[in-house]
């Protein structure tokens, strides 16, 4: 095999399981990554973390040289280098725009001139804005959006026109987007310039869409990375963690194992060329419900979360997955539960310190009038 991946972005959280799944598998790892501060640090060097065996290039994705070095006899790509997060993306507009839309575009140009046998991208389940609903008779509904005089009211549910609650259904990738944040619209730009210019210069290409992802190595001082790393570190510092609208608000938890694992499907498996693929765990969790889960591997079980029923803009009701499509073409099954996925993350975060910055970005975001 010994074939050489580049993975953007993969000194962090995703990107260094991904190349611990792909050097196990018998692959050359190559990594450019700008060891951004707000995920490693200020000053930061090669994270203690990341595989020996893995090369390591620091530097942008936005700079053409950085990114034609990286490109040097690299047989496939992953592009996993992006700013994440909904809530800052709505005032950090020009730099999630300038790293996720510029970014990619400078790695397509390169790609055109150093073609490689595959292309996968990292996309986002937060494209779908509102998962897809049943109404009373059984049909399905899809593009619904929640008003914002009925969240100022506390009412958080999303209803049909009769004023009837809906009930959630699982989101297959054949959704229309509903982009309703600067980050959900960076990354749908991320997936969609991937697959036309891969397309158009015969580079196949797939692009997942990640849902809720968690485990070992997600930055606990970024405020605005995945909820259970920001839970995480609200109660390694013996804070409540912050929950908006009621906490009854369903995601899709999948272990960062199970999306390195799918993440190496997409390359091998040809049939997954030019096509799009939810990954997540198949499951739906209330965020009420993680909270209590968490606290109780982390022995926090006395720190009552706290439930603000404030809304964010930029947020949604329900979104989980359909994930049957990865099943039947790429073979992929989720082989992490969520309870052996907690235990594994309180073991290594009893390792950890936190800085907890949630207060910080709360302020943030109320200043802006972000919150509701």
């Amino acid at each position: 095999m010994n074939k050489k991946i580049l993975i953007t972005g993969g000194a962090g959280f995703i990107g260094s399981h991904l190349t611990d799944e792909l050097l196990d598998k018998g692959y050359q790892v190559r990594i450019l990554d700008n060891l951004s501060e707000q995920v490693h640090g200020p000053n930061a060097g090669r994270p203690e973390y990341l595989n020996p065996e893995a090369e390591l290039m620091v530097g942008d994705v936005r700079d053409p040289e950085a990114v034609a070095k990286a490109l040097k006899g690299v047989d496939a790509v992953y592009h996993y280098a992006a700013m994440v997060g909904v809530g800052q993306s709505m005032y950090e507009i020009r730099e999630y725009t300038d790293v996720n839309n510029m970014g990619t575009a400078v790695l397509l140009e390169a790609l055109i001139k150093n073609p490689v046998e595959k292309l996968v991208v990292a996309s986002s389940m937060s494209i779908y804005g509102e998962g897809l609903y049943k109404d009373y008779e059984g049909n399905i509904q899809a593009g619904m959006e929640r008003k914002l005089d009925q969240l100022k009211q506390g009412r958080w549910e999303v209803y049909d026109s009769e004023g009837r609650e809906l009930k959630p259904y699982p989101t297959p990738e054949s959704k229309t987007p509903t982009l309703s944040s600067v980050y959900a619209l960076s990354k749908y730009d991320q997936e969609r310039l991937c697959l036309m210019v891969g397309k158009a210069y015969n580079i196949p290409t797939v692009a997942l869409r990640f849902f809720n992802v968690y485990g070992t190595r997600q930055s606990l001082n970024n405020p605005y990375t995945g909820v259970l790393a920001i839970f995480a570190s609200r109660f390694l510092n013996n804070n409540a963690p912050m929950i908006f609208e009621d906490g009854m608000q369903q995601r899709d938890f999948v272990s960062v194992l199970d999306i390195a694992l799918a993440s190496r499907l997409a390359m091998e498996v040809p049939a997954a060329a030019g096509e799009v693929f939810n990954i997540g765990s198949g499951n739906a969790y209330t965020v009420r419900e993680i909270s209590a889960k968490l606290a109780k591997v982390l022995r926090k079980d006395d720190i009552q979360a706290d439930i603000n029923g404030k809304y964010r803009v930029g947020d949604i009701r329900h979104c989980f997955s359909d994930i049957s499509k990865a099943r039947k073409i790429l073979g992929y099954e989720p082989q992490v539960a969520l309870e052996d996925g907690l235990m594994e993350l309180a073991l290594w975060l009893e390792t950890q310190t936190a800085e907890d910055r949630v207060n910080e970005a709360s302020r943030e975001l109320a200043a802006r009038g972000l919150t509701v």
